[in-house]
């Protein structure tokens, strides 16, 4: 094998990555992610996967992922994490929704309605958030589970079928008849996780610029909330 050939897998410049996904890659800090992962590696290919945390923590494990981006923001036995980003929690209503001109909603403004799930990925998480967050306001949560896709799912609440939720980076795409609007203080934290002795180049770059572009965006957090300070500054 020639040098320069030996150098770009050290690099991490070539190789594959097996990414198991739980957000929606419409809009936000794992688009991005990709987005700039790929233009900075372009011959590393990547295979995405949908599914539920524990079926991607139990594919890490086994090293058929070769990382995860999941909710949550605990230890797993057996893996290593980080949390690199957090989304704003969004509800899904039908555009002739009493609360759909409001800029964002509250679950107590909620509670009442019916929701639905899918029984796909992230579907059975979602359900049990909502029962969670409903039954804490005293509410006998009202949630239906369909068998179908989030495109479905989304034109059965512009028919009026029910309401849903969904992270913030999903809001970024478009579908005809509902509105996305935040649900306040509803924050969901998102990980990467994957195995301490995966060895795969590409998988150390891809932390790498995860960790890079999470500490700008912290940056840039605080840059906002304290304009004056400074570098000089104590």
């Amino acid at each position: 094998m020639a040098k320069a050939e030996i150098s770009a897998i050290g690099r991490g410049d070539d190789g594959h990555l097996k990414i198991g996904i739980f957000s929606s890659l419409a809009s936000g800090f794992l688009s991005e992610l990709v987005q700039a992962f790929g233009e900075q590696h372009a011959a590393v290919q990547l295979t995405f996967i949908d599914g539920n945390p524990a079926e991607h923590l139990a594919a890490i494990r086994q090293h058929q992922l070769d990382v995860a981006f999941i909710t949550g923001s605990g230890s797993w036995p057996g893996c290593t994490s980080q949390h690199l980003w957090s989304e704003r929690i969004f509800a899904v209503l039908p555009t002739h929704h009493p609360r759909a001109g409001d800029l964002k909603v509250n679950f107590e403004d909620l509670a009442h309605e019916p929701f639905m799930v899918s029984e796909a990925a992230p579907g059975e998480e979602i359900h049990d958030y909502l029962v969670q967050r409903l039954a804490s306001l005293g509410r006998h949560p009202d949630i239906h589970q369909h068998l179908v896709g989030r495109d479905n799912l989304m034109q059965l609440v512009a028919l009026g079928r029910g309401l849903t939720v969904t992270s913030e980076a999903t809001a970024g795409a478009q579908f005809p008849g509902v509105v996305f609007r935040p649900i306040e203080d509803e924050v969901l934290p998102f990980c990467g996780v994957w195995s301490g002795s995966n060895d795969n180049p590409a998988l150390a770059g891809l932390l790498d610029l995860a960790r890079s572009m999470t500490s700008a965006v912290e940056q840039s957090a605080f840059s906002f909330l304290f304009p004056d300070k400074g570098d000089g500054d104590p």
